[in-house]
């Protein structure tokens, strides 16, 4: 998974969210729990739908997930179930949050 890309980027919303999705080990992850930008989204969404509506601030849709569950931001008691484990996650970037779903 890439952070960034040096020098302008001319693709298209879904080439860039394509570009910033991978699976990742909850050691990436951690860090971006601890500062607080570490969101789940519910299996029922794509995570690729949900970073689009960030980035397109698209936020009625994005406050009614969170209302509704479907997108929740991790917390400790997420955080202590997968530390020291060997779980897998899809994750997203969409700076300056990370979405991401265990596999």
């Amino acid at each position: 998974m890439k952070y960034a890309i040096l020098g302008e980027d001319h693709s298209s919303t879904a080439d860039k969210l394509a570009k910033y999705t991978g699976q990742v080990p909850w050691s990436y992850l951690a860090p971006h729990y601890e500062t607080g930008s570490l969101y789940f989204v519910d299996p029922s969404l794509e995570l690729k739908l949900v970073g689009a509506a960030i980035s397109d601030n698209l936020t009625d849709q994005v406050k009614a997930w969170l209302k509704s569950g479907d997108l929740v931001k991790i917390e400790a008691l997420h955080a202590v179930q997968w530390e020291g484990g060997e779980t897998e996650f899809e994750a997203l970037v969409i700076s300056p949050f990370v979405l991401c779903r265990p596999l």
